[in-house]
Formats: C-alpha cells, sequence, structure tokens
C-alpha cells in the first residue's frame, strides 16, 4: 500500500494547560513538536490574575522550550472580581494577553478563585467589549442541585445568553463544548460567537469513563457525556463551519494525582492529538476539512494570521508506535489512549505556505 500524505498549514491549540514547574518543563515540549501558537489556560497556583503575572509566566514557558523550537504561548488572564480593567486593557494592548478566561469558582482544577457572582465582573467584560479582548468561558454551573452532565446545558441557560445580551459585543469562545446543546447555542449566535472543541470529546464518550470499572484517566471536566453527545461535536469538528475550532484542553496530571480516591480531572493528549484528528475526520470522510478545524478557523476568530509553515501527515500500514505515558520531573503523565489503533503520523514541518 502507498501511504496516503495529506498537507495543512501548521495547527494551534486554542486551549492549553501547560501546568508550572517540573511538569512545565516536561510537557512543553509535546506541544511544541506539532502546534505553532497555543492560548495558554491560567490557572496555576496562585493563577495568572494580572500582566506582570502572565509576563513571568510566559518566561518561564520559553525557558521550558527545548532549543530551536518555534511555538508562541499566547497568554490569558484568570478573570477573579477584583480584576483590574486597567491592567488587563494595558496586558491586551502591548499584545502580551490575547484573552481572559472565565471560571465560575469550583467548576475545575485551580477554579477557586473564580467569579461567584458574575454581577461584580460586569465593567470588566464591558471593558473587554470595547477593547475586542476575547473572553474563553469553562461554560459549567457549579450548582451541586444540577447533575453534572446537564451543567453545559444550564450554564447556556442560565449564565451565557443572559450575560452575552448584557455585554453586547463581547467576543466569546465556549471552550470545550461537549453537547449537542453548546453546538446548537454555537450556530445560533453571530460572529463573536466560536467554540472550541478537544480532541478526547471527539473519541470518548461517558462509558469509556465508568463501563467495565472506573477509567480514571479518561475523567476530564466537563466531563464525557451521551453518544449522541459525541456524534454531534463531530458533526461540528468535520463541518469546516468557521465557528468550530481545535482547543486541545490537554491537560496533564501526574499518574499519582489521577489514580487515587479523589483523582484529578484532566487528559493529556498533546503528543497524539494530530494523529487522532487525522483519523477521526478520515472516519467522517471529512480530510479535506482537517486544515479548518486545526489551522485556519481558530486564528480567524482571534483575528492572526493562519501560520505559514505546513506539517504532512501520513497514513502508513504500521501503526503509529506513540508512548503510552511521559516522564516528567513531576511524575509520570498517562498519554490519552483512543480506544483505537492510530496509523496516521506528523511529519516534520516542510515549506512554508
Amino acid at each position: 500500500m502507498t501511504d496516503t500524505r495529506i498537507t495543512i498549514r501548521r495547527p494551534d491549540d486554542w486551549h492549553l494547560h501547560l501546568r508550572d514547574g517540573a511538569m512545565l518543563e516536561g510537557v512543553a515540549v509535546h506541544s511544541a513538536a506539532h502546534f505553532a501558537r497555543a492560548i495558554i489556560m491560567p490557572n496555576l497556583v496562585p493563577p495568572v490574575v494580572s500582566g506582570a503575572d502572565a509576563a513571568a509566566y510566559r518566561e518561564r514557558i520559553m525557558a521550558a522550550l527545548p532549543d530551536g523550537a518555534t511555538f508562541e504561548p499566547l497568554m490569558t488572564l484568570y478573570l477573579t472580581e477584583t480584576t483590574d480593567a486597567d491592567d488587563l486593557a494595558a496586558a491586551a494592548a502591548s499584545g502580551l494577553v490575547t484573552a481572559v478566561k472565565l471560571y465560575p469558582a469550583g467548576a475545575t482544577t485551580n477554579s477557586d478563585s473564580g467569579v461567584r457572582n458574575i454581577d461584580n465582573v460586569i465593567p470588566v467584560l464591558e471593558r473587554m467589549a470595547e477593547i475586542g479582548l476575547p473572553l474563553c468561558v469553562h461554560g459549567e454551573v457549579t450548582d451541586p442541585d444540577v447533575d453534572i452532565f446537564d451543567r453545559e446545558a444550564v450554564f447556556i441557560e442560565t449564565v451565557l445568553d443572559p450575560l452575552r445580551r448584557r455585554v453586547p459585543g463581547l467576543r466569546v469562545v465556549m471552550e470545550h463544548v461537549t453537547t449537542g446543546d453548546g453546538v446548537d447555542y454555537a450556530l445560533s449566535g453571530n460572529d463573536d460567537l466560536a467554540a472550541t472543541i478537544t480532541t478526547h470529546h471527539l473519541m470518548i464518550n461517558r462509558n469509556h469513563i465508568l463501563a467495565g470499572g472506573i477509567r480514571p484517566h479518561y475523567y476530564c471536566l466537563p466531563v464525557a457525556k451521551r453518544e449522541r453527545h459525541r456524534q454531534a461535536l463531530r458533526a461540528a469538528a468535520v463541518s469546516g463551519e468557521q465557528k468550530f475550532f481545535l482547543g486541545t484542553d490537554s491537560a496533564p496530571h501526574s499518574v499519582e494525582t489521577k489514580e487515587n480516591a479523589c483523582g484529578c480531572a484532566g487528559i493529556f493528549t498533546a503528543t497524539n492529538t494530530m494523529s487522532c484528528l487525522a483519523h477521526v475526520f478520515e472516519q467522517e470522510s471529512a480530510l479535506d476539512r482537517l486544515e479548518a478545524f486545526t489551522s485556519l478557523n481558530g486564528p480567524a476568530f482571534y483575528r492572526l494570521p493562519a501560520n505559514e509553515e505546513r506539517i504532512s501527515l501520513v497514513r502508513g500500514d504500521s501503526p503509529v508506535d506513540y508512548p503510552p505515558s511521559i516522564e516528567t520531573g513531576a511524575g509520570p503523565v498517562v498519554v490519552f489512549d483512543p480506544g483505537v489503533t492510530l496509523y496516521w503520523r506528523v511529519e516534520d514541518l516542510g515549506e512554508r505556505a
């Protein structure tokens, strides 16, 4: 069999966790290997809440990259109820900050400093609308009375839609949508609304976490949903619709913190995302639209140029040999197992477009 090859512009990751310290030093190389840019999540301990914090974190990221790496971290600020709008605007004007992240308090990893009362951040959001700075939203309510599988849909109805009506012109990215409800809402919006979709939510549903025993390395937040929601996400991703683009939400945790009585939420996909996506798009007879999802739609929303470099993906006869885990100074991290054999591999960067 002759290898099948496709060549696309180098992709970007519009939702990435790099952590800090020894974990950062262990995982950054894996994103830099394939992606040109990434929106970096600010939920460190303590969180990245000011321009000075973002500048310092960016320096640590750049120091963790291997020599010769061409990777640009796009920094975000963590929205709190005491965020300084002037500092935020200055960081955006300087080019340091590309977006702001809204975590409902308690929604996910290191979100305790997040927003509890949306009324308290309206002035900051109005300033963001004025200057065109996007808001990246973790779209789940945290009310314990709301079933965990319904939290995205309830957030859209009770928080996001009222917020967008209250602050017209605010540019919003619905991050890691996991439901048909999220897809439908994104499609119903104007050009100020977009959504990212993760690699793993295209490949797993909630059975992967719970059927046959609890499988902690498939546990993430937002949690994977029913199969019909996975199918809605796949249809959106392969549609070519400009509102949808890749945000891996690759989120490394050590094996020790995943495999315990209260395991952390997060799936590490940086190592094999492009192989997984080529598999998905091939299954959906949509390889011609892979470039839009990974390399074109995100830059268009963020008003950035598409990358000029290209990568090639090659489908061969032999399975791709990716490691089941990687070693970091913070402990081993399990690489996402898609549950299928992957035959697409990424070749080195090619010529500029």
